[in-house]
């Protein structure tokens, strides 16, 4: 019998082992008991393992015109892309790549407009899969339908949302332009696109379901969970396109004809602060962000020394403390302040003058007794401050500057009166303007008419909005009747203008030196004019300024008074009260997408006439838009689905309705004169296209 081999079983081991088998009971517990492990979410942890979060986009909403012009939309985009991977065809009566490189390039390259030979080097080169540069970018719906057609094997298509700009360069600006960022969303980058981006934008929404872990499938008759995407909301803006074509229109032709620095010319309406339009020197198109030079709107971010268009609130505030006599007398020609001589402009002397005659003729000598004798430095830098210089306006537009006013020394407060010396912008002086046209109120300009949420419901209006009583009544009168004298007898007689009542003031200023004083060259200056049309019952505060403009002050004077004119007329400023029959104003309706004969029919039927363009059967857009109202006789233009135009008679057209005629075709129009056509250079029923150049002549008068 064997001896039995007891083993014997350390009382530490087993006490070790117990241990072990608690510590992991504690553990698992823990795990099962709590919501977090090492720092990670198990709830979260186990969910997204088997749910799925799909992301619902929004849509950007759009930009319109006070009139509902669409000025941008959010549109799809196409990447062209070949297939070059002979493994995709499985079926070879179905091929999924390019089999015919030649043949291909060759149907290809009157699309792309390049030549086949540079498609053919995308195609034969090694790869999978291709894309053909910037010429097979940014495709629009109508060039992918184009591609479709022609049922190439291994051509397809990468999609993507991209902002498009219907009439491109028009308040450029102002618009602004948005695009696609690096995570695939469109992102508002200048002027209102960046300023109302958030409303723009919208909201994205989601949806999330179970789903097989492998795939994201949802699982059949799983719970789901959706949170709609909320579209973002449509902007219409207070830029009416009309007015905007013809302030384009006059800073094209100043370019045309003149060499520049920046330039803007801004149109506000007089009694609510409205910007009806806003154009600038450089521009560029949005649907292109290659062009542009400056990502600063010169209407808000330029700071520049105005020069004498400050006198209208220097001799303001003189009027408005009593301290002004329009009859009294002084020496005009120079004044010494200290050890400063101050000139009048262009070093002109007209001898004893009064303070009337002395502000017709832009005299810094009458705006520096006053300044310094009757105002004082602290009081005309409050009504500075009260008018708004020195501070933002607040409207809607990204990137507004400031300006500075200070000034101390004598000769700066003689300098600060005749707008030397501190720095404003344009929309300041347009603000400021506005005390003119309120009885001396200063109202805040504004771009936005309204916001329209993606359910059709007005979230915001635009408003005329009261900054602060500045000056009296009395004393906007006077200034009022000083401006008059301006362009009667004074600096401003280019601008006179037998159609429309204008009362301006001119303004020449010297640039400031990055190295300090001034610029000494024969064009180192700011040319500008703040105007009030009409006269009589104000209805537009309008204001031009450029930098370093190597023309004749009677070209920028006549191109400016020509635009003033055609707004006027546009407006129907031009014609006096007893001349309209108020019971034959036409309301004019929507005719897109309508027959073209019915469309003539009804027009002529209420006493309008309507100019057809091309030949189509139906209308594709039209001028004036829906809701406006016009007076019996006007033109209606309406543009059909034709691919082909002919060259109406315009003899007796404005000018203004010449130019909208060639803004809908995009024709090159130029003017010899100004009023209404007496000729043109293209003869009736020649076929003109995109591009083509028509000069007219122009008559003050129509022809009989």
């Amino acid at each position: 019998m064997k001896k039995r081999t007891t083993v014997k079983v350390s009382k530490l081991l087993i006490l070790a082992v117990v241990l072990l088998f608690c510590a992991a009971i504690a553990k698992l517990s823990y795990i099962v008991l709590s919501d977090k492990v090492d720092d990670i979410n198990l709830k979260e942890k186990a969910l997204s393992i088997t749910t799925a979060r799909q992301t619902l986009p929004s849509s950007r909403g759009s930009i319109y015109d006070t009139n509902g012009k669409l000025l941008a939309r959010t549109v799809n985009s196409y990447t062209l892309i070949a297939y070059l991977d002979p493994s995709r065809t499985t079926d070879a009566k179905k091929p999924q790549h390019v089999v015919d490189k030649e043949m291909t390039a060759e149907k290809l390259a009157p699309i792309l407009n390049i030549e086949a030979s540079e498609i053919l080097k995308y195609l034969n080169k090694d790869k999978k899969q291709v894309q053909f540069g910037s010429a097979g970018n940014n495709l629009t719906e109508n060039t992918k339908s184009k591609i479709e057609a022609l049922d190439l094997p291994g051509i397809d298509f990468l999609v993507s949302k991209q902002r498009y700009y219907e009439e491109a360069e028009l308040a450029s600006y102002i618009i602004g332009y948005a695009k696609e960022n690096d995570d695939g969303e469109i992102v508002g980058e200048l002027g209102v696109e960046k300023y109302f981006d958030d409303i723009l934008a919208g909201t994205d929404g989601y949806k999330e379901f179970q789903k097989y872990t492998a795939k994201n499938y949802q699982i059949p008759n799983s719970p789901v969970k959706i949170e709609e995407a909320v579209n973002g909301s449509d902007i219409y803006l207070t830029i009416d396109s009309q007015i905007q074509f013809i302030v384009e229109n006059a800073i094209k032709e100043l370019a045309a004809k003149a060499q520049m620095g920046w330039m803007v010319f801004t149109v506000m309406d007089a009694k609510t602060g409205a910007i009806v339009a806003s154009a600038t020197n450089p521009n560029f198109n949005p649907n292109n962000t290659n062009t542009i030079t400056s990502y600063m709107n010169p209407l808000v971010s330029n700071q520049y020394e105005p020069g004498s268009v400050m006198k209208v609130f220097s001799f303001a505030s003189a009027i408005e403390e009593g301290k002004y006599n329009g009859s009294e007398t002084y020496r005009s020609g120079k004044i010494e302040v200290d050890d400063v001589t101050i000139r009048d402009s262009f070093k002109k002397d007209y001898g004893t003058i009064t303070f009337d005659y002395g502000f017709a003729r832009s005299s810094n000598v009458a705006a520096t007794i006053l300044a310094l004798e009757r105002v004082g430095g602290t009081k005309l830098r409050n009504y500075y401050k009260d008018l708004g210089f020195g501070s933002i306006t607040g409207i809607e537009l990204s990137n507004e500057a400031k300006g500075d006013i200070s000034f101390k020394y004598r000769s700066e407060i003689a300098s600060a009166s005749f707008g030397q010396g501190i720095t404003v912008t344009p929309i300041q002086i347009l603000q400021a303007m506005s005390f003119l046209t309120n009885d001396g109120t200063v109202i805040k300009p504004y771009i936005v008419d309204k916001i329209v949420d993606s359910e059709g419901k007005v979230t915001y209006e635009g408003q005329r909005t009261e900054v602060k009583k500045v000056f009296s009544a009395s004393t906007a009168e006077k200034m009022r009747q000083l401006m008059h004298d301006v362009v009667e007898v004074g600096t401003g007689t280019y601008y006179k203008n037998d159609n429309v009542s204008l009362i301006a003031k001119t303004g020449t200023a010297q640039i400031a030196s990055p190295k300090g004083g001034y610029l000494d060259g024969d064009y180192d200056i700011i040319k500008s004019i703040a105007g009030i049309f009409p006269e009589d019952n104000p209805k537009y505060i309008i204001y031009v300024a450029n930098e370093k403009m190597v023309a004749s002050t009677t070209t920028f004077a006549n191109i400016i008074n020509n635009a003033v004119e055609e707004i006027a007329s546009y407006a129907k400023l031009t014609a006096k009260k007893s001349d309209v029959d108020y019971s034959r104003i036409v309301t004019v309706d929507n005719y897109l997408s309508k027959s073209v004969s019915d469309v003539t029919a009804k027009l002529t039927s209420e006493g309008l006439k309507p100019i057809v363009m091309g030949k189509g059967t139906y209308v594709v857009d039209q001028y004036p838009l829906k809701n406006t109202q016009v007076l019996y006789n006007d033109k209606v233009f309406l543009k059909t689905n034709s691919q082909e135009f002919l060259m109406p008679n315009m003899l007796n057209w404005s000018m203004n309705e010449v130019k909208t005629y060639c803004n809908f075709l995009g024709l090159t129009c130029s003017f010899d004169g100004y009023g209404y056509v007496t000729s043109q250079n293209v003869l009736e029923n020649t076929p003109i296209k995109k591009d083509d150049q028509i000069i007219f002549t122009l008559n003050n008068q129509n022809i009989t």
